[in-house]
């Protein structure tokens, strides 16, 4: 069991230049702060203007490509097997996708950035109608279907090829379509470590903006406590151990039970501040800027400022995009480890509308009750408030509202629990992607990378504050960005091939239902007497086995590799037909148990404490169960089954010569794995 606990799962070629790169960055801090608040600032300036067109431009194509295949016919492929099933309900996943994705950040601009915009819009007057009205449009293009969009697009990529097609729950495999093993090697372990470093610096920003926040508040409550770094540095102590603990209690233990506590909490706080304020403006206000937000989301996509430079949108718009981005390996590959069964468009519809929603609501709430405090009661003094110290903005609102030391409270502990998420989860993913895409690691590796979160969040907090985080946000989010987009072609290419399969599969689910069978009684008896295991088993064994085992020696008399397996502990029958190396052919015939309808019983007392089972001969193909049984065919009707299945293969492998090479043994393993927990 010691030895069990000390093991390593960690892929050296990916861990190895992770920590170094980030230690020499740490250490280089250290040693030279003035020189390095320097760097951070010339850093950030060159990444603006030279590649500000770049991250605008991406983050638009992100948009465009999730929404467009969300829309397609592609939009009702699985996360999965096509007979898979969401593990989690959709107010867990829901929780989940929002409390890693970005809860502190609501937190911490939800007040203060349509405030600043307002005093310091990027055009036109300051404090004005036009003013408040551009506030809240930035503040919802900053916080809405981009960076979900940026979000989801590596999420669906990660679900995709590794619930799919069985690769590894890691960056790398985006590229599998593009540069097939070259993955495993020197090319994938670079893009990992690219992740890894995006991930712990997003995640290092985070942090710094939560602790800020959190001694403001905690000033608030108590002004004996100062707002200095020694304050906040003992936070970062704190909530990195309370991660680590998280940590080790587990997704379903820890992140999952933390991201229901964060939701319960912050639709309270949202709920208290929508009734105790403006209620009516507040509504009015929500419709108005979310017409305006989508009349002119083109037009603020492709908005750089081209004819009036300043650093507005460096500060602003990049640096969320960016920060989003740094991010994406962290939150995607969170979002893909807790979707698989969802189709895509469920994928998508969850990710990017429900947040989203939630996001217009939480400005409109808080940002337009500050601004009716400022354009209508005269509370000028918030203005100068937040622009001295932005992370006491909310606590400044709350000053204004009923039980404020009440809801202070109730706030950073909402802080703290959100980042705890966001560092716990983030921990999981950072060790997941260094040690390969493997998802059972040890704890002291996940308490590890939780601590050297906090650390390196420290020592830039130390070294420049908030705007050294904010560089190696954007700098690390510059070649993801890069990544991102070849995911997004590889992608592309693996579900036009995906197309082709679905279109030789679709002409008929299962064709015998169309043709006279040579034992329709038997059939018939079948789909109305529910029969029973000691029925459907033998006639699996013998008839489904014979019948395979008859193809099997016909294609082999024509140099087709087939071959037929019995499991008699799982009562499937399995027939796989290889051929060099395409994609395989596979056709399962599995024992599957399922309640006896209530339609069966001639009154209706169905005792639902003590249910009645009956049995079916499923078919499974690679992509999964097609959802029709076969007991009671004849050998013959099997035979011809499986030959016009073989066939919409056939058509399959005709229509798709650039077929992507997949590893079929993780895939079939993955569908055999299923079998057994059903």
């Amino acid at each position: 069991m010691k030895d069990k606990a000390l093991r390593s799962t960690l892929l050296l070629p990916v861990f190895l230049p992770a920590v170094f790169i980030t230690l020499l960055l740490v250490l280089g801090t250290i040693s030279n702060p003035e020189l390095a608040g320097k760097a951070f600032s010339a850093t950030l300036s060159w990444i603006t203007n030279t590649f500000g067109w770049f991250y605008m431009l991406s983050v638009a194509i992100f948009l465009v490509f999730i929404t467009g295949v969300a829309a397609s016919r592609w939009g009702n492929i699985k996360l999965g097997p096509d007979h898979s099933e969401p593990q989690y309900s959709f107010l867990e996943w829901f929780a989940m996708l929002f409390s890693a994705g970005y809860g502190v950040a609501l937190l911490y601009f939800g007040v203060a950035e349509p405030v600043l915009h307002y005093a310091s819009p990027p055009a036109g007057s300051p404090e004005t109608i036009s003013s408040a009205k551009q506030a809240m449009q930035i503040a919802f293009f900053h916080w809405g279907f981009h960076i979900w969009a940026i979000y989801g697009v590596v999420g669906l990529s990660l679900a995709y090829f590794a619930f799919r097609h069985g690769l590894p729950l890691s960056i790398r495999s985006a590229l599998y379509p593009l540069i097939g093993d070259k993955i495993y090697g020197p090319i994938g372990h670079t893009v990992d470590v690219f992740a890894i470093l995006g991930t712990l610096f997003g995640i290092a920003t985070t942090l710094g903006l939560s602790v800020t926040q959190i001694n403001a508040g905690l000033h608030y409550l108590w002004p004996s406590i100062p707002i200095n770094t020694t304050v906040q540095i003992i936070a970062i102590a704190i909530i990195t151990g309370l991660a680590t603990l998280s940590v080790v209690a587990g997704m379903d233990k820890g992140v999952k039970r933390l991201s229901i506590l964060n939701m319960v909490l912050a639709v309270s706080l949202l709920t208290f501040v929508f009734f105790v304020g403006s209620t009516i403006h507040i509504l009015e206000s929500f419709l108005q800027n979310t017409g305006s937000y989508l009349n002119n989301i083109v037009e603020r996509t492709f908005n750089l400022q081209a004819y009036t430079r300043s650093d507005w949108i460096g500060n602003w718009t990049l640096f969320i995009f960016g920060w989003t981005i740094a991010w994406a390996p962290f939150v995607g590959m969170f979002i893909a480890k807790i979707s698989r069964g969802r189709t895509i468009r469920q994928f998508v519809s969850g990710v990017m509308l429900v947040p989203t929603i939630f996001t217009f609501l939480w400005f409109s709430v808080f940002g337009d009750t500050a601004l009716n405090l400022i354009m209508n009661e005269g509370l000028n003094s918030l203005i100068v408030d937040v622009q001295e110290n932005h992370a006491v903005a909310i606590f400044k609102l709350f000053e204004e509202l009923p039980w404020s030391f009440f809801i202070s409270l109730l706030t950073v502990t909402l802080i703290i629990t959100f980042f705890v998420t966001s560092s716990d989860s983030g921990s999981l993913v950072i060790d997941s992607l260094a040690s390969g895409g493997n998802l059972e690691t040890p704890v002291w590796q996940r308490v590890f990378w939780a601590v050297l979160e906090g650390s390196v969040a420290a020592v830039l907090l130390l070294a420049g504050g908030l705007s050294a985080l904010q560089t190696m946000t954007i700098a690390t989010a510059l070649p993801f960005a890069v990544i991102i987009l070849l995911s997004i072609v590889g992608m592309w290419r693996a579900l036009v091939i995906e197309g082709h399969r679905e279109t030789s599969l679709q002409a008929n689910t299962n064709p015998n239902r169309n043709v006279k069978s040579s034992q329709w009684k038997h059939r018939l008896a079948a789909m109305v007497d529910f029969p029973s295991k000691d029925k459907v088993q033998p006639f699996i064994e013998n008839v489904v086995t014979k019948a395979m085992g008859d193809v099997q020696k016909e294609l082999g008399a024509r140099d087709w590799n087939a071959v037929v397996e019995y499991d008699s502990d799982l009562c499937r029958a399995h027939l796989k037909v290889e051929r060099h190396k395409h994609v395989e052919f596979v056709y399962d015939i599995r024992l599957t148990e399922n309640t006896v309808p209530d339609f069966v019983y001639a009154e209706l007392k169905k005792d639902i404490s003590n249910p009645e089972f009956y049995y079916k001969a499923e078919v499974f193909l690679l992509r999964g169960g097609r959802s029709y049984d076969i007991f009671g065919y004849s050998e013959d009707d099997i035979v011809k089954d499986i030959l016009d299945q073989f066939e919409s293969y056939l058509t399959f492998l005709d229509n798709s010569p650039g077929q992507l090479p997949w590893d079929m043994a993780e895939h079939d393993e993955m569908l055999n794995n299923e079998s057994t927990q059903s």
